[in-house]
């Protein structure tokens, strides 16, 4: 089993919802955290590029000038409320005072340009950047990537369907999973017991990374949770014509328990609420794919015929029915 997979751990601001007056103990023996202190000249740098006073900041995000300057000054450890009151009153995230690392101007432009954007215009932003950044052939208007990635929750028929495609198209076809658990070699229950979930996302990405390089032409089922991670959903929707196989809950459940599957019942009589709660947080992020198939609609053979046929006219595949 694999020894390079590491525990990822962290500074995590506001573990302890403490008053930002209250001194904050340091490495440094004087009651600064270098954390904390970077944080706070992040916070005056941001407000002085505002050309804002600490009196006016102070007053716009509903916090005491004493506790802001504490804040600014490191002497202090914020709770996330200040954070979130400073963040909303400066117009950024208050990711912007965690993130530790140097960023660009450049970087910086953009993000402010975006903030307040809407969900349609992102999208449209962030296929308009794909070709300059790496993005697949067809992000300019070009042929489509010949890899189908099929996503969508356990249960909505990825494996079925995905092996019916791919033997239609003469592509090979592969379960995400199985690629992972072959990197890992451990079975995914093993990884993430084991190493955790960061462990995991990490693999998952190798995965993917693995059939961009290795297969130019694929039908790939991917895990249903894999779209949680911003980074791997992105290589997906870059390189790959998506389709989000979506099903009624009751159909998710009922497929997995016919696959001897019972995990998703066993002793958990709120199973159903788990799975609708899982779905409708997930929905947002499958439907990004280009193309959507309800899998609940109408049976296996007519499933596939119009998912053949979504495909096909995708990749201007022509074939008979």
């Amino acid at each position: 089993m694999s020894s390079k997979i590491m525990h990822e751990s962290g500074l995590t601001l506001g573990d302890r919802m403490r008053d930002v007056s209250e001194p904050a103990d340091g490495p440094d023996g004087n009651g600064k955290h270098p954390f904390l202190v970077r944080l706070g000249e992040r916070v005056r740098t941001r407000r002085n590029g505002r050309g804002m006073t600490r009196k006016e900041l102070a007053a716009a995000a509903g916090v005491s000038e004493r506790h802001l300057g504490n804040l600014e000054l490191g002497v202090g450890n914020a709770s996330v409320l200040i954070l979130l009151q400073v963040a909303s009153a400066l117009k950024c995230s208050p990711a912007d005072f965690l993130q530790d690392e140097e960023r660009s101007i450049e970087g910086a432009l953009i993000r402010e340009l975006l903030a307040n954007q809407d969900d349609a215009t992102l999208r449209r932003v962030r296929e308009a950047i794909l070709p300059i950044v790496g993005g697949p052939a067809g992000a300019g208007g070009g042929p489509r990537p010949p890899r189908i990635a099929l996503i969508g929750l356990r249960g909505a028929g990825k494996s079925t369907l995905g092996s019916m495609l791919a033997d239609d198209l003469g592509f090979p076809f592969l379960e995400l999973s199985r690629e992972i658990e072959k990197f890992a070699g451990c079975t995914i229950n093993e990884i993430q017991a084991l190493y955790g979930q960061n462990a995991y996302r990490r693999y998952e990405l190798r995965a993917v990374e693995e059939t961009l390089q290795i297969y130019p032409e694929a039908v790939v089922a991917i895990p249903g949770g894999l779209v949680a991670e911003p980074a791997t959903y992105n290589l997906v929707l870059s390189h790959f014509t998506t389709v989000w196989l979506k099903a009624h809950p009751e159909d998710h459940m009922g497929r997995v328990a016919a696959q001897g599957d019972l995990r998703p019942m066993a002793g958990n009589r709120e199973a159903m609420e788990d799975l609708k709660g899982i779905l409708a947080h997930r929905t947002p992020f499958y439907a990004k794919a280009e193309m959507h198939l309800d899998t609940s609609a109408r049976p296996l053979d007519e499933t596939f015929l119009a998912l053949r046929a979504m495909v096909r006219n995708a990749l201007q595949i022509e074939g008979k029915p």
